[in-house]
């Protein structure tokens, strides 16, 4: 029986619902990575985007030989919402992977419970600044290794050595584009989230 069923058999709860409680997640990762495009598939609103057409000057320093396609980028955050049950709701934060807009991440992930770091594995040295950010910060976090084209180019076992990240973090492979593979790389953080606060 969920927090809100226990209510809901209260006196006080037969005449008002308990709304769910808001948790704070953050979706971080490089440029072009597939943080908007997570937001978007799972968002049950409207997703928030600060999205900007990529101009000469910003494909000079930003590296596009990836995602050659790539006509827009983040340039301060996305937003949007998922209700996990009657008793959760998450809100969704990603931030932007350049690194000259690294100075907003601390205002974006200011009380997050946890976060998702995006990455791609044809350059993982694009995430080990969002790695170390949460590492540094105690902010619980799992790795999920986005498949572009339906494939990534190293093991799981490969992308945890890389990266150096603990046993306890979790390290998957999800799609950005599948509102059910997002679902559960967002789960994966409650989970660690929930285990750091019980040990």
């Amino acid at each position: 029986m969920t927090p809100t069923e226990q209510f809901a058999g209260s006196p006080a709860g037969r005449t008002a619902a308990r709304p769910p409680l808001p948790v704070k997640l953050v979706i971080a990762g490089g440029f072009g990575v597939g943080k908007t495009t997570a937001v978007g598939a799972i968002s049950e609103i409207e997703p928030l985007t600060t999205e900007a057409p990529i101009t000469e000057v910003a494909a000079g320093v930003d590296d596009l030989t990836h995602v050659p396609r790539k006509a827009t980028t983040t340039v301060a955050m996305d937003f949007g919402c998922l209700t996990i049950d009657p008793t959760l709701k998450l809100y969704l934060f990603g931030t932007p992977g350049q690194e000259r807009f690294g100075f907003m991440w601390d205002d974006i992930t200011e009380g997050a419970v946890g976060a998702l770091v995006v990455v791609d594995t044809r350059r993982l040295d694009d995430c080990y600044a969002a790695v170390d950010y949460f590492e540094h910060r105690g902010i619980p976090f799992a790795v999920a290794v986005n498949a572009f084209d339906g494939r990534v180019e190293h093991t799981l076992e490969e992308v945890r050595w890389a990266l150096d990240v603990s046993a306890g973090v979790p390290v998957l492979v999800f799609d950005a584009r599948d509102r059910g593979s997002v679902r559960d790389a967002l789960l994966a953080v409650l989970e660690v989230a929930l285990a750091r606060q019980e040990a």
